[in-house]
């Protein structure tokens, strides 16, 4: 087992920001929490190197197509240096008009955050699939876990 991260609490707010900013629908939002020169690589295996291509690109996604609403659980944050952190959480995706968790598309995100100048920036976050079509107990603890954390509309 690894020890929690000092900064625990702030990298678990920077994933929520990137949550929020995503539920959102605001590529601004999503892309601030980036490093300068920060990656994301998508569910569909799409790459954005650096905040500004970030930002671009999602106001573009955002702007042509309705997204999916992530709600998202942390499953561990831990320290690899002094600046540098991994972030590791499950999410489950809401797809567009819906009101209940799709389980055939659940993520596992993996953020790796470093300090910049006393602030937590985020240097890759990554999404993967998590079918597990070979686990369907597995899938559905966490599609029934995810559920609890939907708030009552």
């Amino acid at each position: 087992m690894t020890s929690a991260h000092p900064n625990d609490a702030q990298i678990r707010a920077l994933y929520a920001q990137f949550l929020d900013g995503w539920n959102r629908r605001s590529g601004a939002a999503v892309a601030a929490g980036f490093a300068d020169d920060g990656d994301i690589v998508g569910y569909d295996g799409s790459h954005h190197h650096g905040r500004l291509s970030i930002a671009a690109h999602l106001r573009q996604v955002f702007g042509s197509q309705p997204t999916q609403t992530y709600v998202g659980v942390v499953r561990t944050v831990r320290p690899l240096a002094t600046d540098v952190a991994v972030l590791m959480a499950h999410a489950g995706m809401i797809p567009p008009g819906g009101n209940d968790l799709d389980p055939r598309l659940h993520t596992v995100h993996t953020m790796v955050a470093v300090e910049e100048d006393g602030r937590w920036r985020i240097a890759l976050l990554q999404s993967t699939p998590a079918a597990w079509l070979q686990h369907p107990a597995a899938r559905e603890a966490l599609t029934q876990e995810l559920r609890g954390l939907l708030t009552p509309q």
